[in-house]
């Protein structure tokens, strides 16, 4: 099964676009859990368990885990949604960006120590820091594009003038990824949810590709512009909430209160779907 594939049978199971981020910060743990990073493979759990049912994909993102020193609760975890949630793919929010035998070590990083289905790479250095990952059949790997953050415009936003047609960096590299890079059906663009209109020219660019779009939630990004801009029935979006749906609730039930919350949110991307 391709990557792809899997994230298309999620879509269609759990009839959902969300993606849960779990970036997990002992400081806003609740009760007696606060402040203590021992905790955090529990903590992800919970919401594993409580939100499953409800997402296309689930998004760790290595640097909450590495800077607490719980890279081994990170390997149980994904060990622990290959038990509870085997349908839905596990992207490690790494955004590695190297060259070489290091980019081969960070390849076994992510799908042979953490075993993830996918991995968000930086693509600055060009091809040969994609394409060590494509030699992992059945995994994915989504390119940074057109981020949220307002710095994207330094580069992102920039004109090539030695491309024909002059496109902004963004609009290159969705070209690539849609045509010489893509070589076996392997990568997806990750493209921030606070520019939808950019979305919507990455997608016309690279109309089959799966796209990663952070930034709904907390940061603000409106979830339905989002999906008028990027869905495409046979291309999947997979729209991150973290922190909205991981903090819904600061007591005891943090829970059901994250099940609640991406009850919400899929509901609301469910509604904005043509």
């Amino acid at each position: 099964m391709t990557f792809l594939e899997m994230l298309q049978g999620a879509q269609r199971r759990n009839d959902s676009m969300l993606c849960v981020g779990l970036d997990p910060e002992p400081k806003r743990f609740p009760g007696s859990w606060r402040g203590d990073p021992a905790r955090i493979f529990e903590f992800c759990a919970r919401i594993v368990d409580a939100t499953a049912d409800l997402v296309i994909a689930f998004k760790p993102q290595i640097a909450y885990f590495a800077a607490h020193r719980a890279e081994a609760q990170l390997e149980q975890l994904i060990a622990q949604m290959r038990q509870a949630a085997p349908q839905v793919p596990v992207i490690l929010d790494a955004k590695r960006g190297d060259i070489g035998s290091t980019a081969e070590q960070y390849a076994v990083e992510a799908f042979g120590r953490y075993g993830a289905d996918a991995v968000t790479l930086s693509p600055f250095m060009g091809f040969d820091s994609v394409q060590p990952y494509l030699k992992y059949e059945g995994k994915g790997a989504f390119l940074l594009c057109r981020t949220s953050n307002p710095g994207g415009d330094d580069l992102q936003n920039q004109r090539l003038a030695g491309v024909d047609g002059e496109p902004r960096l963004y609009e290159h590299l969705a070209r690539l990824a849609q045509g010489p890079w893509n070589l076996n059906g392997q990568l997806g663009l990750v493209v921030g949810a606070t520019y939808p209109a950019e979305i919507e020219r990455v997608r016309a660019l690279a109309p089959t590709v799966p796209l990663l779009i952070p930034g709904v939630g907390a940061q603000g990004g409106d979830a339905a512009a989002t999906v008028r801009a990027g869905w495409r029935p046979d291309a999947p979006i997979v729209v991150n909430s973290s922190r909205a749906i991981l903090y819904a609730s600061s007591g005891e039930d943090f829970a059901q209160a994250a099940r609640a919350e991406a009850q919400r949110t899929r509901a609301l991307l469910a509604s904005a779907r043509p």
